[in-house]
C-alpha cells in the first residue's frame, strides 16, 4: 500500500518543492506558505528543527522516506537547494482504508476456497481410512444379529424345557445338574436379551399399558432365584401389593433384570440382596463388593467392566440408562467398597 501511494507523494512534493521554490525567490512578492487541500506539509532545517508545519502530527521519523502512523502517511524529501532554510520536507496524506477492506476481501475469499478444498480433501482421506473400520464394523454387527436370532430358540426351548421338570421328584445329585444347566440357559437367555436391545433398540414400538409392578418384581427375583442359589445368596423382599406404573413390560423387565443381574453377580458368597418396592420407588441393595466415587461416575459408559473375573459386556447398566431416560425415570446408585451397593428408582 505504501509503495503505490509513494508516487503520488512523490508528485505531491515535487509540487509542494517547486511552490516552495517560488516562494523562496519572490519571498517580498508572495509571503505566504504554500497549501493545497490534497495534502498536508511541514519543513525541517539541518538540525531537524521545525521551521512551519500544517501537519496533524509533529513526532516525524527522519530515518523513514514513508510510514505510517495514527492513519497518516508520511513522506520525506530533501529538496535540491535549502529552500526558505528546508533541509527535510514532509508531505501527509489520510490513509484509505480501501485497500484494508480489498485485502480482506480477498483473504477471507482465499480461506473460504481453501477450507472447502481442505474440506473435501479431509472427508475424501477419512472415507479411505475409515472405509475398512466400517466394514470390520458391519461385519460385527451383521454376526451379532445373525447370532442373537441363531441362539433364541435353542435357548427358549432350553429354559421352557427345565421349568416344566418336576424338580422335587429328581434326586438331589440329577437335580443339581439340571440347576446348573437352569443357570447357564438363564445367563445365556438375559445376554440374548441384552443383545437384541441394544442390536434393535431403535427398532423396538414401545407398547405402554399398567403393569401391576409389585407381581412383576416377584417374577423376576423368582426367575433369577436359581442363579441367586448358585451363589447361596438370599432375597429378602420388602414389596408393597399393587403398585402399578405405565411402561413397556419387556423393556421394564430388562431394566430389572439387570440391576438384578448386577446384584447377584457381583455380590458376595451367601450374600444377601434387598428388594424393596413403595409408591413411586423401588430399590434393589445387594452386600457385595461396592464401587468407588470414580467407577460411580463411569457407571453408564457402554463396555465399561469393574471386574472382569465375574464375565458380561459392560452393556447391562448402558440399557437400564437408555430405558430410563425413554421412561423419565430417575436411577440413583449409591455404594461403599465391601459393603455393597444401593440403586435406586424413581418415578
Amino acid at each position: 500500500m505504501l509503495e503505490k501511494q509513494r508516487i503520488k507523494l512523490q508528485d505531491y512534493s515535487s509540487d509542494f518543492i517547486y511552490r516552495l521554490k517560488d516562494l523562496h525567490i519572490n519571498f517580498d512578492k508572495y509571503k505566504y506558505y504554500p497549501r493545497d487541500e490534497r495534502y498536508k506539509s511541514a519543513i525541517y532545517d539541518s538540525s531537524k528543527k521545525k521551521i512551519f508545519s500544517t501537519l496533524d502530527s509533529n513526532d516525524i521519523k527522519f530515518n523513514k522516506v514513508i510510514y505510517l502512523t495514527n492513519d497518516k502517511i508520511h513522506y520525506i524529501t530533501q529538496p535540491e537547494s535549502y529552500y526558505l532554510g528546508a533541509k527535510y520536507i514532509v508531505i501527509e496524506i489520510p490513509e484509505d482504508k480501501s485497500w484494508l477492506e480489498k485485502l480482506e476481501k480477498t483473504l477471507t475469499f482465499i480461506n473460504a476456497v481453501v477450507f472447502l478444498f481442505m474440506l473435501f480433501i479431509g472427508y475424501f482421506l477419512l472415507n479411505i481410512v475409515l472405509k475398512p473400520m466400517k466394514q470390520s464394523m458391519y461385519i460385527l454387527d451383521r454376526f451379532i444379529k445373525d447370532t442373537t436370532h441363531e441362539l433364541n430358540t435353542p435357548v427358549s426351548t432350553i429354559v421352557t424345557n427345565i421349568e416344566m421338570i418336576k424338580q422335587y421328584k429328581l434326586e438331589e445329585k440329577l437335580k443339581n445338574k439340571i440347576n446348573r444347566i437352569d443357570i447357564g440357559a438363564k445367563t445365556i437367555s438375559n445376554i440374548y436379551d441384552d443383545l437384541t436391545y441394544l442390536t434393535l433398540n431403535n427398532k423396538i414400538i414401545s407398547r405402554n399399558e399398567d403393569i401391576n409392578l409389585s407381581v412383576l418384581l416377584e417374577q423376576r427375583v423368582e426367575f433369577f432365584s436359581t442363579l441367586a442359589q448358585a451363589k447361596k445368596i438370599d432375597f429378602v423382599l420388602n414389596i408393597s401389593d399393587n403398585i402399578y406404573i405405565n411402561m413397556d413390560k419387556k423393556k421394564l423387565s430388562k431394566l430389572i433384570d439387570n440391576l438384578l443381574s448386577n446384584a447377584i453377580k457381583y455380590n458376595k458368597i451367601k450374600g444377601l440382596i434387598n428388594v424393596s418396592l413403595e409408591e413411586g420407588c423401588f430399590k434393589i441393595e445387594d452386600s457385595g463388593q461396592g464401587m468407588s466415587q470414580e467407577q460411580l461416575k463411569k457407571l453408564f459408559i457402554r463396555y465399561t467392566r469393574f471386574d472382569k473375573s465375574v464375565g458380561g459386556f459392560g452393556i447391562g447398566l448402558s440399557i437400564v440408562s437408555l430405558i430410563a431416560k425413554e421412561y423419565k425415570l430417575k436411577v440413583d446408585f449409591s455404594s461403599k467398597l465391601k459393603e455393597g451397593t444401593k440403586v435406586e428408582v424413581k418415578w
